[in-house]
């Protein structure tokens, strides 16, 4: 067994940042009043996080491409039948499913959370743009639907890691959090360079300035 650089150091920071910041998220949300400042910070760090991994998902190193888990769906059906994925690094192909719902999950709900309003004293920064009706209508996607399809993919994400852990004994946590997995065959690692990790620090920061840039807009500018 060898060890194989397979997350770059930004990959893995996305993944663990993005767990805390719905964590935030939740818990503001039912603590309400002022906390809900922190809510809406949260969720533009969500929104900029999710820009910025669907960039990094484009150009960034060989295991982070989306290229590099995006199965049909016969090879996802055959890996749920029991024809696992051998000689293959990162997602395998219900994992590489899994990581597109999950981002067009979390990314719709920051999305939303952009319209939404509470009746009360707190709007989101894109409710000016609309009219009362349609951003009551988001604010209910928001709150039931899309929040609850983020309950259920996590939860099932969290199953997925048991028992990967205890009945398959492969543990999926340890090479989020060292970047390395062992591995019994030849692989190419993952370019995880620092002049790589200074190019997620830019498109991070280029994501940040946009979303900053759209949730500062004055109702005037339209």
């Amino acid at each position: 067994m060898k060890k194989v650089r397979v997350w770059d150091l930004p990959t893995r920071l996305f993944h663990w940042v993005l767990a805390v910041l719905i964590v935030v998220s939740v818990v503001t949300q039912y603590i309400g009043g002022n906390a809900m400042t922190w809510h809406f910070r949260s969720g533009y760090a969500v929104l900029t996080l999710v820009a910025f991994r669907i960039l990094w998902g484009i150009v960034g190193p060989r295991y982070a491409r989306f290229s590099s888990f995006l199965y049909g769906p016969s090879t996802i059906l055959g890996y749920v039948r029991g024809k696992d994925a051998t000689g293959r690094l990162g997602h395998n192909p219900l994992g590489g499913l899994s990581v597109f719902v999950l981002l067009g999950a979390v990314l719709t709900q920051a999305v939303t959370g952009l319209y939404a309003n509470d009746d009360i004293a707190w709007d989101g920064p894109m409710v000016k743009f609309i009219s009362k009706e349609l951003s009551d209508k988001i604010t209910w996607f928001h709150k039931d639907v899309s929040a609850t399809a983020i309950f259920v993919l996590v939860g099932l994400h969290l199953l997925a890691i048991l028992f990967y852990r205890f009945v398959k004994k492969r543990n999926l946590t340890r090479p989020m959090l060292t970047g390395d997995q062992e591995v019994d065959f030849d692989a190419e690692p993952a370019n995880d360079s620092w002049g790589t990790r200074l190019l997620a620090l830019a498109i991070l920061a280029v994501c940040a300035g946009v979303v900053y840039y759209l949730v500062t807009l004055p109702a005037t500018r339209f």
